[in-house]
């Protein structure tokens, strides 16, 4: 398991390495500058209850998303669809999305990784999606 944790920490590094060079061609106009967005999804359910609360998860981006990432954030109520391998049933379950516009530093994917695990140890949970991709930014 450790090995496969390594493997998805490198391949998310080549991913974000690759993205942030993606980023810099980016051709953003006005006060648009290019930066890297992280979408961080969070199922809430463990079989077939809800097993991460509404405050529970406000909780979590307060002491682990927030601490990271105190520039700002935005957080979005969704609804997952994945197929079971075991079972072979699709299944639905309510799910967070929390997007970021990284700072540019060089640990954003580290902290990033720290979210996951610490998601993963405290809801049970077997993954957290991420996705990385470059965007022309402006606040």
């Amino acid at each position: 398991m450790r090995i496969f944790a390594q493997a998805v920490a490198v391949l998310l590094l080549a991913v974000f390495l690759s993205g942030s060079a993606q980023a810099q061609s980016l051709e953003c106009r006005g006060a648009q500058k290019a930066q890297q967005v992280a979408e961080l999804i969070f199922g809430r359910r463990i079989g077939t209850r809800i097993a991460v609360t509404e405050t529970q998860f406000v909780l979590f981006v307060g002491e682990e998303i927030t601490t990271r990432f105190p520039d700002g954030l935005t957080v979005f109520n969704a609804t997952g669809t994945w197929r079971d391998k075991t079972s072979n049933k699709v299944m639905h379950e309510p799910s967070k999305i929390v997007l970021i516009v990284l700072p540019g530093n060089a640990d954003d994917l580290p902290r990033l990784n720290q979210i996951v695990e610490a998601y993963k140890r405290r809801f049970q949970q077997q993954s957290v999606g991420v996705i990385l991709r470059p965007a022309c930014v402006s606040f």
